[in-house]
C-alpha cells in the first residue's frame, strides 16, 4: 500500500492546494511533451477545486480534460458529469482546454462505451493527472460494490479504455475508465472531505476489494495515491 496523506484546514484550503499541485503537474507535462491530460471525477466535492483550477495560468489549449466516469445521460442533464465540468472547470482560462466526453448519444450504453474508448485512446498512456473521488460505500470511478462488471473493471489484465457498469447504488447505467487506465497516472489523487476519512480508514483495513473497490487503488495502483483531505 503506497499512499501519501495531505491534510488541510478546510474545503477552501484543499481546493486551492490541489489546484496548485494539479496545475504544476499539467505545466510540467506540457513542458516535457507539449501536451497534458487530466481526468476528473463528478460529485459535489470537486466543484471548488474545479473553479480554482480554471483560473490557473496554464497553457490550456495544450491540455485535454476528460472524465474518470460518467452517467449515461446527455450533458444538459443535471446529473451529468460533463455538465458539472463545463459549469465549473471549462471556463475562465480553462475554457481553452480540449474536452473529451464519455457520454455519446448512441443507441446502447455499450455502443457509447466503444465510442468513448476510441475517442480517448489518443490521450496517451499513462494519463498525466487523475483525480478520483470516493463514495460512502467505498466506490471510486464507477467501480461500485455489486457492479455488473466490477471484476472486469478491476482486473489489471482488462485493457485501457471505457466500459459499462450497472449497480444498485449507481442510479443510471455508467461509463467508466478501467482500473488499468487510471492506476498508473503520473499524479494519482483521491480528493475527499469530512467523514469520508472514516470510510477511507475502513478501506485501509483488511477486506475484499469487491466490498470497497477503492481498495484496488490503495493496494495495487502503480502510482502512489495522493490523498487530499479536509474536515
Amino acid at each position: 500500500m503506497s499512499a501519501n496523506m495531505h491534510i488541510f484546514e478546510n474545503a477552501s484550503a484543499v481546493a486551492e492546494a490541489l489546484a496548485d499541485d494539479v496545475g504544476a503537474r499539467l505545466a510540467a507535462a506540457i513542458a516535457a511533451r507539449g501536451t497534458a491530460s487530466l481526468a476528473v471525477s463528478g460529485g459535489s466535492t470537486p466543484k471548488a477545486f474545479f473553479q480554482s483550477l480554471s483560473r490557473r495560468e496554464i497553457d490550456w489549449p495544450k491540455v485535454t480534460v476528460t472524465l474518470v466516469d460518467e452517467r449515461f445521460v446527455p450533458p444538459e442533464n443535471e446529473r451529468s458529469n460533463h455538465r458539472l465540468v463545463a459549469d465549473n472547470l471549462l471556463k475562465h482560462r480553462a475554457a481553452e482546454a480540449r474536452f473529451v466526453p464519455l457520454y455519446y448519444a448512441a443507441e446502447t450504453v455499450p455502443a457509447a462505451a466503444a465510442i468513448a474508448s476510441q475517442k480517448t485512446a489518443d490521450l496517451g498512456a499513462p494519463l498525466d493527472v487523475v483525480v478520483l473521488g470516493m463514495g460512502t460505500d467505498g466506490h471510486t470511478a464507477s467501480f461500485f460494490p455489486g457492479g455488473s462488471r466490477l471484476g472486469e473493471a478491476l482486473d489489471p489484465a482488462t485493457p485501457r479504455g471505457v466500459i459499462t457498469m450497472e449497480a444498485e447504488g449507481a442510479g443510471e447505467p455508467r461509463l467508466t475508465f478501467t482500473f488499468s487506465s487510471l492506476q498508473d497516472a503520473g499524479y494519482l489523487v483521491l480528493h475527499i472531505e469530512g467523514s469520508k476519512k472514516e470510510v477511507l480508514a475502513q478501506a485501509e483495513a483488511p477486506g475484499a476489494e469487491a466490498e470497497m473497490p477503492i481498495r484496488a487503488m490503495l493496494r495495487r495502483a502503480a502510482s502512489p495515491l495522493q490523498i487530499y483531505w479536509a474536515p
